[in-house]
């Protein structure tokens, strides 16, 4: 009886050693993918579930070796739920060890500047990747422009908190970097400023330039003028206007319509990126005071009302051009309305102890 133990013992340890054996090479066995494949394993699946979609898409090829290990190793209740990428020549072994530690794929989801809080909103809500509802409407301006990486199913409550601290990041960090003479008095300005230079032009080289404008003009006591602030006024941030400015936009009597209020609006008129934020903090170091479409996408710049007049004739030529010979110049954006450009007097001479810079005279658009 003795022997007939031993025996039994030793058969019974060579069973188990050829075991595992198996799945040793089972698991350090390259995966059989011609090119890489991506797996969902949904919240609540078990290993029975789990296992058969492993192997109808081919990262699994003997199940039960595969159900052992789980069973042996204690990893049937560590699997995690999410989307899983398995790429040729992986191991079973190392594609086991990426669903242990939930090391899921994660999608690109691009949040472009400029935009508003409601137009971000309306994107989030249409993207199927994310999961849950939105949070209550931030305020304007809260909302980080980037590139956000997360799982299939991931809260959008959770991505807008995300945006919202990048955003308080990315603005102590301009605030701390600004020029020691920037006429801004707290944080919230600049964001406010960047945002309307942030509609304003969409060329990063331009950025600071363009804020440079507006700081001189703020420098003057004068008026920003600013056409996105009237889209603003109109609009609120609900959408494209779908329409040129009209001299009456202009004469509409609200906060944001810079055209009529001096200083900055009471808030910023959409979301600006981290580039447009440095650039405000830090402006270009010039006396400009006025810009106008140069047909090409970007903007003429002066500093002085004549130059200003001879680069809104250039652009009106460039209108008016239709020889066939180039493209037709693309409409400006709504930075520049050739109406208002023309009936409005010089900015007035500066006191002597202002700066050497200004903003807009009423009527005149930078």
């Amino acid at each position: 009886m003795l022997a007939a133990l031993v025996a039994l013992a030793l058969l019974v340890a060579a069973a188990l050693g050829g075991l595992y054996t198996l799945v040793t090479r089972e698991l350090e066995r390259p995966l059989a993918l011609a090119r890489p494949v991506v797996v969902h394993l949904p919240r609540g699946a078990g290993v029975a579930e789990i296992t058969r979609r492993l192997v109808e898409a081919g990262v699994v090829r003997r199940p039960w070796l595969f159900r052992l290990h789980l069973a042996l190793s204690g990893r049937d209740r560590r699997l995690r739920a999410g989307e899983y990428r398995f790429e040729p020549g992986m191991t079973l072994a190392a594609a086991v060890d990426r669903m242990v530690r939930g090391q899921v794929l994660l999608h690109r989801i691009t949040v472009p500047e400029g935009l508003t809080v409601r137009e971000v909103y309306a994107r989030l809500r249409a993207n199927d990747l994310l999961a849950g509802d939105l949070p209550p409407l931030p305020e304007e301006g809260s909302l980080l422009p980037d590139t956000w990486l997360v799982p299939r199913d991931y809260p959008r409550r959770l991505l807008v908190a995300r945006m919202q601290q990048a955003m308080r990041e990315a603005l102590a960090e301009a605030w701390a970097a600004r020029r020691p003479d920037l006429p801004l008095k707290s944080p919230r300005e600049l964001l406010i400023l960047a945002s309307i230079v942030e509609k304003e032009t969409s060329r990063p080289e331009e950025y600071a330039r363009v804020a440079a404008v507006y700081v001189n003009r703020l420098r003057r006591g004068m008026k920003l003028q600013a056409d996105p602030t009237v889209v603003y006024a109109l609009t609120r941030g609900e959408g494209r206007l779908g329409r040129p400015l009209t001299r009456a936009d202009l004469r509409v009597d609200d906060p944001y319509n810079t055209y009529r209020h001096a200083g900055l609006p009471p808030g910023p008129i959409a979301n600006p990126g981290r580039a447009v934020l440095m650039a405000t903090a830090r402006p270009a170091e010039v006396d400009d005071l006025y810009f106008v479409a140069d047909g090409t996408g970007g903007h003429r710049f002066a500093a002085t009302f004549a130059e200003h007049r001879r680069n809104v004739r250039h652009w009106r030529r460039l209108r008016r051009f239709a020889s066939g010979r180039i493209p037709p110049v693309p409409r400006p954006r709504p930075t520049v309305s050739a109406a208002a450009e023309t009936r409005m007097p010089p900015p007035p001479r500066p006191r002597p102890a202002a700066a050497a810079v200004a903003g807009n005279p009423d009527g005149e658009r930078p």
